[in-house]
This record gives structure tokens, sequence and C-alpha cells, in this order.
């Protein structure tokens, strides 16, 4: 033992406790884990009942929130020890499955003037060259049938519930159907829906609409694909004319759009 001592350069409880583990065979004399079989700041027996009482109890809760119910509880340790101590015991939060999205059938039309859709497009400020960028910008109100498909445009420089009363006069004598419904966003251009300081006064669009014995349908706020078509319309617009088109004043505006 002494010999085997110095030649290797360690003590003699090194070599017998090799000795010791040594069977006869070289898997005994194999490198074991190093890792320690306890520590002095493991969770106690106590406070493991705790943690899989609550989690029992709290499947889905997340990291956070099942930390802060448990410190409601008495637990002292911190929210990366509690993490490690889920992560190695296998008690993380299970993960419910998302809801899946399945869109509603959109009503078809069965007759002209049913419903149609109104909305207003922004000029694009490339399109404004000279006195056109000058004086702020230009909108295209878009009116589009959604059995027929008649459109029909017209070019403001407001964007106010002012223009949306003219140019829904202006549809009603260019359409040459009764119009029953008029669908649009919720943009105060057309109802105050959204102005929480003048939710319940109607605009003068709404009244405009009430006078010509229209109904007004609001669709869900930023849902725009419920206004599809006329959507749908606007991005041709975009490739097809203002793409290839610039303007210098309104006027110029007016008869390019005609």
């Amino acid at each position: 033992m002494t010999k085997a001592a110095i030649r290797y350069h360690t003590n003699r409880q090194y070599i017998y406790r090799w000795r010791k583990r040594y069977d006869g065979t070289l898997s005994s004399l194999e490198d074991r884990s190093h890792r320690p079989r306890s520590h002095p700041n493991q969770h106690q027996p106590e406070e493991i009942k705790l943690i899989r009482d609550m989690r029992r109890r709290n499947p889905s809760a997340g990291l956070v929130i099942f930390w802060v119910k448990l410190r409601q509880r008495g637990y002292t340790r911190s929210i990366s020890g509690l993490y490690r101590f889920l992560r190695r015991n296998g008690q993380m939060a299970a993960k419910l499955p998302n809801p899946k999205y399945i869109p509603k059938p959109y009503e078809q039309m069965s007759y002209p003037g049913q419903r149609v859709q109104i909305d207003v497009k922004f000029v694009p400020k490339s399109c404004l060259v000279g006195e056109a960028a000058q004086e702020g910008g230009y909108y295209q109100y878009t009116f589009l049938d959604e059995y027929s498909r008649f459109r029909y445009l017209e070019a403001f420089q407001e964007h106010s519930t002012y223009s949306s009363a003219q140019f829904i006069r202006n549809c009603v004598r260019k359409f040459p159907f009764a119009i029953e419904c008029v669908q649009t966003d919720n943009g105060s251009e057309f109802t105050n829906r959204l102005n929480s300081s003048a939710t319940k006064k109607l605009t003068l669009f709404e009244k405009t609409l009430a006078q010509l014995g229209i109904r007004h349908k609001l669709i869900c706020p930023f849902t725009p694909r419920h206004n599809g078509k006329v959507e749908r319309s606007h991005r041709k617009d975009n490739e097809e004319f203002y793409a290839s088109h610039k303007f210098f004043s309104f006027h110029d505006f007016h008869t390019h759009i005609q």
C-alpha cells in the first residue's frame, strides 16, 4: 500500500478505497458520479409536500403565479429554485391547447342593395407631389354592393362625417336599386361607437342614413376582413392605379380617379 501510494503520488487511504472497490473487473474501477447525495439548501419534505399539493390543485398555473401562491402559504424559496425543482421532478405547468379558430360562413346576399360596404382609402403620400403634398392628404370613398359588385368612387379632401354623409347621398342617386343596409367599420367618419366622450351621440352620417331609411351595420372592431370585398377592391386600386399615378392638385386627383 505504501509503495503504491508513493508510486501514484497519493495517500494510503485512497489506495485502500480503490482496493475495496475492486472486485476483479475493470468496470468496478470506472469513474462514478461526483454529485452530492444531499445539499444543505435542498427542499425539505414539508416544502415538497406543499409544492405537490399545490400543483395538483393548480396544474396549469404559470411559474410566477404558482410561486406567488406558494409564497402566500409560507414558501420562502426563490423563484429560480422553484423552477429547478419543478423541472427536475417533471411538474412544470401543463400547457393547454389553443382553441382553434373556426370562421363563421359569411352571409351571402340574394339581391342588389340588400347590403353594401363603404370604406375610405387614404391616398398614399408617395402619389402626392408639388401643391398636393402641401395640402395634407386626399381620400377615396368607395361604395361596393355585395351582390352585384357595383362600385362607385369619389374623391374628397376631408376625412370627416360630413364627407361621409355627402358621399352616401351621392351613392343613393347613382345606385339603380334601393339600399337596405350599409356596412362600415368603426371609424370616426362613420360612427361615435369607439369615441368614449360621445358614444351615444349620432354622427351626421348616421343621421343621414336614418333620414334615407337605410340600416347601418358596424363590423367588429379591428376586423377589416368583415369588410373584405371593399378592402380587396382597395388593394387592386393600390396595385393598378396608385402605383403608377402622381397627383399635383386635388383637381388633378379628382380627374384621374374619374
